[in-house]
């Protein structure tokens, strides 16, 4: 064997310690997996999104995750929204989808209701839900999955109240009862990756406003302990989130809860509150989590006023 075999044969065994069979952490006999999580995308045609949302899967691809994840609001203004008007805006999305050479699993965004409560004086959709159904064919709109030894759950958070607030954040009762099924059919150690638009717990309105401030209902699960109690037994590691499109990061009782930023930034105004356009790398072992943000590295092309 020459010398050349001899370091490549090396190289190799060290890359089998380290990475082993697929999803498993051959070192400590847990599970682990490498994916990206990106939300608030508000895909659209105008001020070359298109192409901003092209880099950003490029980016995603160089990534080389095991899967995609989504924190929902795939297009922009689709509650208030004909369907018709927002149709290019879907085409939008899913093209870059396509371009994701990884499995992509997407939660609903209150953006993704369409014609919700119309402001053009369309009738309101039977069933704002529907599209988003039928883009991404799934038969509904929250639902689990399982990989590299992990359990995903997605939520759908949003409930439309009308009003001045137009929706709220709530997992609703019907929802509730599915999730306790799907929980009894997962091993209490096994880890829970719980994905929702809807943050559970965020730190923004104390940050922005005051440390006696309170996040508006549509702004955040009001139901959160109530949700977060069926998972008292289970094994939650970490919750992802959307919807404040700020990079926030926080621990509490062994539960990680990632605020994901926005692919859109400010709705592609630039940066919000610091973060930028951008999306994030989720690295789990075992019970881990690592969190690592990062720009894709557009330039905002809306112009003022707009």
């Amino acid at each position: 064997m020459t010398n050349f075999s001899k370091i490549l044969a090396m190289l190799l065994l060290a890359c089998s310690l380290v990475v082993g069979s697929a999803g498993q952490d051959v070192a400590t006999n847990e599970p682990s997996l490498r994916f990206v999580f990106m939300t608030d995308l508000h895909a659209r045609t105008e001020w070359e999104t298109p192409a901003a949302l092209a880099r950003a899967a490029a980016a995603i691809n160089e990534e080389g995750p095991d899967l995609v994840v989504v924190g929902g609001d795939l297009i922009t203004d689709g509650f208030q929204s004909s369907a018709a008007s927002v149709e290019p805006r879907w085409d939008a999305y899913l093209a870059m989808q396509k371009l994701i050479a990884a499995p992509v699993w997407a939660a609903i965004g209150n953006h993704d209701l369409v014609a919700a409560i119309p402001e053009d004086g369309t009738a309101p959709a039977a069933d704002p839900r529907g599209i988003f159904r039928a883009k991404l064919d799934v038969e509904e709109t929250y639902r689990s999955f399982d990989t590299n030894g992990y359990h995903f759950i997605l939520l759908d958070s949003i409930r439309v109240i009308g009003g001045n607030l137009k929706y709220e954040g709530r997992i609703v009762p019907e929802q509730l009862e599915w999730l306790k099924t799907d929980l009894r059919k997962v091993d209490t150690n096994t880890p829970i990756v719980l994905v929702t638009h809807m943050p559970f717990l965020t730190t923004f309105f104390q940050e922005t406003e005051g440390g006696l401030a309170n996040a508006p209902k549509n702004r955040i699960i009001v139901n959160g302990p109530e949700t977060l109690r069926l998972f008292r037994n289970h094994n939650l590691i970490l919750v992802l989130q959307g919807h404040t499109h700020i990079n926030e990061l926080i621990r509490t009782r062994d539960i990680t809860y990632i605020t994901g930023g926005a692919v859109c930034g400010k709705w592609w105004r630039g940066d919000w509150f610091g973060t930028q356009e951008g999306f994030g790398v989720v690295t789990l072992r075992g019970n881990k989590v690592e969190w690592d943000y990062q720009g894709y590295g557009w330039t905002a092309r809306r112009p003022e006023g707009e």
